[in-house]
């Protein structure tokens, strides 16, 4: 079958850099997904972004989608012919529709008689009158939040769209995307290409959108290309730029052509915090910041231009202006803020809000100052030192630094906290609080800080939950998976036994009289909030809240862990993530035993013979009525290891407890071989049952074995 290349590509005003990736990737995918779906075949996909641009590139693109063959069971015989063996109309209207006659109809044979059937092949479609439909439709579906509208069209799409390549082979695909007529011509950078520039095919796209258009098009070839440029001009000046993933993408995504500048600012702003340097420079000017070869910073940043200008001096000076005024403006703050406490802030807190039904930060800084109080002998954290670290944790927020750089709260709270003469445990705690931001961050240092970044967590997933605002879908405006992964990764990391079932109810407490106390300061005629759920309801879906974050932790980065292991733990409802991993643990090294698959299934069938057999179960072992051999080896057996099974179940040595259980096996094999459970005798069979269930009631101490596969 013939093959062409396939290049599509999307022209428009300046994308959203922080989602460019997302939808370069989004448009690849669903691109290929569309051409997979019409049953066209392709080979390697690459994509292309920039500012101005998404595009996609497929190579060896079929010229015709595949056949599909046809198979159709058309009306039964009976009602197919008359009795002199005439078509009927069923008959015929079957045959013209299938596009063939009654006589080229063949026969089927199924369990409810014989049928009129059709087989035969439809051919493919041209791939070229495909495209424009599957291009949009491609469109259509990738995840944008808003879509724009521009000019007097129906068209919409992230930002207004002034060009579309659809280009197949040499061949324009004829057609209008997103309102724009399809062409080959693209346009390379805004200030230095000239004109707009011809494609002849498809694999010459990124070359000459370079070579002529001063465009680099390949998202991770610019990528490179930046992060190379921004070290080699900080290695020119004798230092080292820090170069984050994350302000690396976002610069990437608002350049076509970088071209790195190293700009200088006073030296007097290094007496600045570290962080309120970094976040100026990153965060509000997309500047790259250099530190020494002794990890200090120096004044000197690298910003990326785009555009290789003429007057570069003026570009630096211009950068240098820019960054001056915004550390000014830091340094400001910085003076200003030092001025008054933290603790003189405190009361100002009442007047800043959290969540209307859960009150203000001054109420929320009480909630986690309680939390805290329990959770520090877990953590071995000083009492006093907790109660204090919660009181003054959310004051910054009423600083200006934190006003003017957001991202830096906590952080500025710790500086803050040293400036004023708190306890060192205080200030590293209320700066460890929000500890850790993202997946890989680092986690609290210190035991107050980890009972305060644990506390201020499950207050806000408590509260949360508490007025009927649990995440859904995409919305998560309280960022509660976020905290739920870092209750999970302090718990896990830091070996801690958390009671979340103690925690959540204690919290939950907390939150409801603060709910309540909102309830009765409502406006009068004020609308009434939506009814609560109650406590154990909520307490309930918060447990089933987390664990599944967990699940996710361990199903994605566990190749060994399986749902049904999973939830064969889950089954058992441990209080805490870490009495559940080491569950989870011992449940993989037993199932690698010789002895595993066979008890496993004999948990399922004693799991089956109980539920429906509930009632029937003795209260207690009458030995008297063990007439079996293999009944009265299984007592035995069960006799031998119960007090050793129970003692290492205490002790939570889950691994040797599912060890001696495993032992078990030849006693349960003989007994399902030889004993009828469900006897005749009632007084019989109840005993038999309850020994089937205090060998069930050992192993459910660990998991539901029933509900692994065997």
């Amino acid at each position: 079958m013939s093959v062409r290349d396939l290049l599509v590509e999307i022209g428009c005003e300046e994308l959203p850099p922080k989602s460019l990736a997302a939808l370069s990737r989004a448009f690849a995918d669903q691109l290929a997904a569309s051409l997979a779906g019409a049953g066209i075949r392709h080979g390697r996909v690459e994509r292309f972004a920039t500012p101005r641009r998404l595009a996609v590139l497929v190579r060896r693109v079929a010229e015709r989608q595949l056949d599909e063959e046809l198979s159709r069971r058309g009306p039964p015989l009976g009602a197919a012919f008359g009795p002199g063996g005439e078509p009927t109309r069923a008959a015929t209207a079957f045959a013209e529709s299938c596009g063939t006659t009654v006589a080229a109809l063949g026969r089927v044979r199924e369990a409810k008689g014989e049928f009129l059937h059709y087989t035969g092949v439809r051919p493919g479609a041209a791939t070229l009158t495909l495209l424009e439909g599957l291009v949009r439709g491609a469109l259509d579906r990738l995840p944008v939040a808003k879509r724009m509208r521009w000019g007097s069209g129906s068209a919409e799409f992230v930002r207004p769209v002034h060009w579309v390549v659809l280009l197949f082979g040499h061949e324009v695909v004829p057609g209008r995307i997103v309102g724009v007529a399809t062409g080959n011509r693209t346009h390379g950078h805004r200030f230095m290409s000239r004109g707009d520039i011809a494609l002849r095919s498809p694999g010459s796209y990124a070359a000459r959108l370079e070579r002529r258009g001063f465009v680099v098009a390949d998202f991770a070839r610019r990528s490179e290309r930046v992060r190379a440029g921004v070290v080699a001009l900080a290695a020119e000046h004798g230092a080292e730029a820090i170069v984050g993933d994350l302000l690396l993408d976002e610069v990437t995504a608002l350049v076509e052509w970088p071209v790195p500048i190293a700009g200088r600012f006073e030296s007097r702003f290094l007496d600045l915090p570290r962080e309120v340097l970094v976040a100026t420079l990153q965060h509000h000017q997309r500047c790259f910041p250099v530190e020494g070869a002794d990890g200090k910073l120096v004044p000197l940043f690298i910003a990326v231009a785009n555009i290789d200008s003429r007057a570069p001096a003026e570009v630096q000076a211009g950068n240098e202006r820019v960054v001056r005024a915004r550390l000014s403006d830091a340094a400001f703050f910085w003076d200003q803020d030092r001025r008054e406490t933290l603790a003189a802030r405190r009361e100002r807190l009442r007047s800043v809000t959290f969540q209307a039904q859960l009150g203000s930060y001054f109420a929320k800084s009480e909630r986690v100052a309680r939390l805290a109080l329990a959770l520090a002998p877990l953590t071995g954290a000083d009492d006093s030192a907790c109660v204090r670290a919660a009181e003054l944790a959310k004051c910054d927020l009423l600083t200006g630094l934190v006003g003017e750089f957001p991202e830096l709260q906590g952080t500025m709270g710790g500086y803050y906290a040293r400036a004023d003469g708190e306890p060192e445990a205080v200030a590293a705690a209320i700066a460890e609080q929000y500890l850790p931001r993202f997946a890989g961050d680092a986690l609290p240092a210190g035991p107050v800080g980890t009972a305060l970044a644990l506390a201020d967590k499950l207050d806000t997933i408590a509260g949360i939950f508490a007025i009927g605002q649990k995440p859904s879908g995409t919305k998560d405006p309280f960022a509660l998976r976020r905290a739920t992964l870092g209750v999970l990764r302090i718990t896990l990391e830091r070996r801690l036994e958390l009671d979340l079932p103690a925690l959540t109810a204690l919290a939950l407490q907390a939150a409801g009289a603060d709910i309540d106390a909102a309830e009765a300061a409502r406006p009068a005629g004020a609308p009434p909030p939506p009814p609560r759920p109650d406590a154990a309801t909520v307490a309930a879906e918060i447990y089933d809240y987390v664990f599944e974050r967990l699940r996710a932790h361990y199903l994605e980065g566990n190749g060994d862990v399986t749902v049904e292991m999973f939830d064969a733990v889950l089954d058992r409802r441990p209080s805490s993530p870490l009495d559940f991993d080491a569950r989870l643990r011992a449940l993989r090294e037993f199932l690698s035993m010789p002895d595993a698959a066979a008890l496993a299934g004999a948990n399922k069938r004693i799991a089956n013979i109980l539920r429906k057999s509930a009632d029937a179960v003795a209260p207690c072992l009458d030995t008297g009525l063990l007439t079996l051999p293999e009944e009265r080896a299984l007592a035995a057996a069960l006799a031998a290891v119960a007090p050793g099974v129970e003692s290492r179940l205490a002790g939570r040595d889950y691994v040797a407890a599912l060890g001696a259980l495993a032992t078990l096996r030849p006693a349960v094999d003989a007994f399902f071989d030889h004993v009828m459970v469900m006897a005749e005798d009632p007084a019989v069979r109840a005993n038999r049952l309850h020994l089937l269930a205090r060998l069930q009631r050992l192993f459910l101490e660990v998991a539901d074995l029933s509900r692994l596969p065997g």
